[in-house]
């Protein structure tokens, strides 16, 4: 997808407007924005003292985390696919 073919639009996270750039669905695009505002907002109701710099990074860590965890099931399945097709 060309620059020009990107998609182009404005979201809120955590009372902030941001302009997301991406090749992806803008349905996609504010999925994605709307769990981070969720979750900087659970991290920031547990945490209210907390800054938007540091609500920002636990967000990253927390994401990464999730993701991390993902990643290693699905080769767990897929080790396990091959094991039962062999």
């Amino acid at each position: 997808m060309s620059e020009a073919e990107k998609r182009r639009l404005q979201v809120e996270i955590f009372g902030q407007t941001y302009k997301m750039v991406g090749s992806e669905s803008s349905g996609h695009m504010r999925l994605v924005a709307s769990m981070v505002d969720d979750k900087m907002r659970e991290i920031h109701s547990q945490n209210p003292s907390l800054d938007t710099a540091t609500l920002a990074v636990l967000t990253a860590v927390n994401g990464y985390h999730d993701y991390l965890k993902l990643k290693q099931e699905a080769e767990q399945m897929e080790i396990e696919l091959k094991r039962l097709k062999g």
